[in-house]
């Protein structure tokens, strides 16, 4: 899967190791006007090589993966970005203990959402982000 070239359209990356929470999380995200997913990934290795070869703007990032982690993946993005981009990240997370939380915040992540209780507040995260690209605050 890859991106169109629509420049406007916000590039989402999904990486999440879940077939059936990765099917009706797309969904929801697609019916969102002005975005689209290029890829999904459920491993941490997969995620990487996505976010080399393609620019993303959003990636959506569970902590347990089939191979690897998502804490590995932000490592990486925060190590290197020069070779995988600075993509805005959301953590997706069944373990949202304050630790984990703190733990994803040091790496940089934007936004941090409990799969069970804040699904509605990632797809608002998601709708606000589209209206951000559409309507830039003007430059002080």
């Amino acid at each position: 899967m890859t991106c169109s070239e629509h420049p406007d359209n916000l590039k989402v990356l999904l990486i999440e190791d879940s077939p059936l929470l990765r099917q009706v999380l797309s969904g929801m995200i697609e019916d969102i006007d002005g975005v689209e997913i290029c890829g999904y990934a459920e491993d941490e290795q997969h995620a990487l090589d996505i976010l080399e070869t393609q620019p993303i703007d959003l990636a959506i990032v569970d902590i347990e993966l089939k191979q690897g982690s998502g804490i590995g993946v932000l490592k990486t993005l925060g190590a290197n970005p020069e070779r995988y981009g600075t993509p805005h990240t959301v953590i997706l997370s069944n373990h949202s203990h304050p630790a984990m939380r703190k733990r994803c915040e040091s790496l940089g992540i934007d936004a941090f959402f409990d799969k069970s209780l804040q699904m509605n507040q990632l797809i608002g995260y998601v709708q606000d982000a589209v209206a951000r690209r559409s309507n830039p605050s003007p430059a002080p």
